[in-house]
């Protein structure tokens, strides 16, 4: 199959990442989950608690699962949102900033070594393909629904 499908040759390289930034982040006390979790959160203003799993695309309950273990590792706290009295705030603590930042740095080296290692071509093509995938996705172009009476 990998020979023969796109879809195999994004999974496959999605878990080597997922593998290489989890063996990087045990380097600073973290998983590629945390990292990217206190990277999604705004460093100045906090992010809504509401607004963290869908811009990280994750569901709530493995949101909830990482957060609680953030907010024990004294990474962010919780705050009540000024601007709606039922919402919360995740801010970053101190060093919750000082691990995002760690995190940064790895994303910008993996970033920044791939493109070392590709041309500015094959780079633009990565990208238009990944947008046309998203695209039709997004679209519903790949299976759409056929109605019979």
């Amino acid at each position: 199959m990998r020979d023969l499908t796109i879809d195999w040759a994004l999974r496959a390289t999605w878990q080597a990442v997922i593998r290489m930034y989890n063996e990087e982040a045990k380097n600073y006390g973290l998983t590629m989950a945390i990292g990217f979790t206190l990277l999604s959160i705004d460093a100045k203003k906090g992010t809504p608690s509401t607004a963290l799993g869908p811009r990280m695309g994750m569901e709530a309950t493995s949101l909830s699962r990482i957060l609680k273990t953030i907010e024990e590792r004294g990474y962010i706290e919780r705050r009540p949102n000024p601007n709606d009295g039922r919402g919360v705030l995740i801010h970053l603590t101190a060093l919750g900033l000082e691990k995002r930042k760690e995190s940064k740095e790895v994303v910008l080296r993996f970033n920044e070594v791939v493109k070392e290692n590709l041309s500015q071509d094959n780079l633009d093509g990565f990208f238009k393909t990944v947008d046309t995938i998203n695209k039709l996705i997004q679209d519903r172009k790949i299976y759409t629904k056929t109605t019979t009476d």
